[in-house]
């Protein structure tokens, strides 16, 4: 029997076009055939080294044997039976090594869902039935996910909000403090003061949500302070305070939640991404009176908390901790941000590095000016390093920074070989720049 030759990228191409709606975006014209730790390999068989991690996804890498193991065990055991149907141990299981690793010492109980939108939603819905309140406040240039209230909460317009409105109400934006922007943590703490004083009283804030580093919106670390102030206020006016960890959490920033850099102790967290290592999981954890505020059935999903995912979330839990990934994700980082601190002191266009851990950016100006976003460079930059075999993402308001997020196992040559092929492709997109200018 003759042997069917393998798909070509561009038939590929050509089949997505037809078969997806083109609001389905995909950031490199590649189609993935394998990949293992830090490296992909796309159908053409070309290798690329990986600095997007599946948007902080596999911060375990790519097919990590122990979770391999975990989800083929589990897969020959059962793979679904509805937890709220027929109860499965590995679920508890992974509750009660969440709740065990979280911040605070107050009880916590978790739930857990499918997505990281879907633990937003439900972290809402939480902390609205413990308040009895209705609003929620959450920042500009936020990313909270795509489903309607978390793209509510979401504070970017294009492309997530645009053409879905109306939005859920009650939902109020804050300023995020971003010394580059000039805007300070007092600014942001003042923001929240005026929405108390102009959009909805304190006392009908059901929640503050915050991203301890931005994700989507810049990869911009809070400060401490900010985050404590928070803590703060909310306390004061008896206000519920969620981290979004969903990009942040597992090990991404050098602490298994970047909150814990602050020591402030959230009410509720969301996780997501990389609790997984590549199987869709999200869970909620919190306080346990806050999180029994929900009467029986008022929570569920028929999917969230699958076994074969929690299998492989404890697998990553075990990973993590065996192999030092929090201080590897702190060494990653510093490494990055010393390399391209190098590159920045030759090249004006860079306006800042900055990270913690292991979620560190680039931003790009033109000429080095703060008010001109360099838009257009970032997008090359990207084009030129996958032509040499580098896959990197943008994000930002208006798409000038370069956020790189490695998996947390890459090994120390593959590492510096990405990086050196980011200085060789900004080099080239500044040189060719200035020949064209």
């Amino acid at each position: 029997m003759k042997a069917t030759p393998p798909a070509q990228p561009s038939d590929l191409l050509m089949r997505r076009e037809a078969a997806l709606p083109r609001g389905l975006a995909q950031a490199h014209p590649l189609f993935a055939s394998h990949a293992r730790n830090a490296e992909i390999h796309d159908v053409a068989n070309r290798r690329f080294i990986d600095f997007t991690a599946g948007i902080a996804v596999v911060n375990t890498g790519h097919c990590h044997p122990r979770i391999i193991d975990a989800i083929v065990d589990q897969t020959a055991r059962f793979s679904h039976t509805c937890f709220q149907v027929v109860a499965y141990e590995v679920y508890v299981e992974l509750a009660e090594r969440l709740n065990q690793l979280a911040p605070g010492h107050a009880p916590k109980k978790t739930l857990l869902l499918n997505s990281g939108a879907e633990a937003v939603e439900n972290a809402v819905k939480i902390a609205r039935a413990y308040t009895g309140r209705p609003g929620i406040i959450a920042f500009d240039d936020a990313f909270h996910g795509r489903t309607l209230f978390a793209l509510g909460l979401t504070g970017k317009v294009s492309p997530y909000k645009r053409g879905f409105g109306p939005f859920p109400a009650e939902i109020h934006h804050a300023p995020y403090p971003v010394g580059l922007h000039g805007i300070s943590v007092d600014d942001a703490i003042a923001g929240v003061d005026t929405l108390f004083r102009t959009r909805i009283e304190p006392e009908r804030v059901a929640a503050i949500i915050v991203e301890p580093v931005q994700g989507e919106g810049g990869y911009y670390p809070a400060p401490p302070l900010f985050l404590q102030r928070l803590r703060v206020l909310a306390d004061e006016h008896r206000i519920l305070l969620i981290a979004d960890e969903i990009q942040t959490g597992m090990a991404r920033t050098g602490e298994l939640f970047a909150v814990d850099h602050s020591g402030v102790v959230p009410d509720i967290i969301t996780l997501a991404k990389g609790l997984g290592g590549g199987f869709p999981i999200s869970a909620v954890i919190g306080r346990a009176d806050v999180m029994d505020a929900v009467g029986s059935g008022g929570l569920g999903t028929t999917f969230g908390g699958n076994p074969i995912a929690c299998a492989a979330a404890l697998a990553v839990l075990e990973v993590i901790e065996s192999e030092g990934l929090c201080e590897r994700a702190a060494e990653i980082g510093r490494h990055m941000r010393l390399r391209l601190h190098e590159i920045a002191s030759r090249h004006r266009e860079i306006g800042d590095v900055r990270g913690l851990g292991a979620m560190v950016a680039v931003e790009l100006f033109e000429h080095g000016d703060p008010c001109r976003p360099a838009t257009g460079l970032t997008r090359k930059v990207i084009a030129q390093a996958r032509e040499r075999g580098l896959l990197l993402l943008a994000c930002g308001r208006d798409g000038n920074v370069i956020r790189l997020m490695v998996p947390l196992t890459i090994e120390q040559a593959v590492l510096d070989e990405g990086l050196d092929i980011l200085a060789d492709s900004l080099e080239a997109v500044m040189l060719d720049d200035v020949q064209t200018a």
